[in-house]
């Protein structure tokens, strides 16, 4: 039987997961991001791929998403101001 699932490939993956980061820390949207300003922003990654990395972050205590919006975690964002993350 054929997996049903869309594995992104681990490196497409992994940069995916740096622009979202990148994207979510920065200093003007730090009310975070509508799902759609970041979808807009990374152009040409398809929103269910987008959608599934995010889910990934979440899961890992990186990002929170509310309803539609997106933004770092507490977590992540200290780490942010104390200089931690090198992107």
């Amino acid at each position: 039987m054929q997996d049903q699932t869309k594995r992104v490939p681990e490196e497409h993956e992994r940069r995916l997961e740096r622009a979202l980061v990148s994207q979510i820390l920065r200093r003007d949207h730090s009310d975070g991001w509508l799902f759609a300003e970041l979808a807009a922003e990374l152009g040409d990654t398809d929103s269910l791929t987008i959608r599934g990395v995010l889910a990934d972050l979440e899961e890992m205590g990186a990002v929170e998403t509310v309803g539609e919006r997106v933004r770092a975690s507490r977590a992540t964002r200290r780490l942010d101001e104390l200089d931690m993350i090198a992107l």
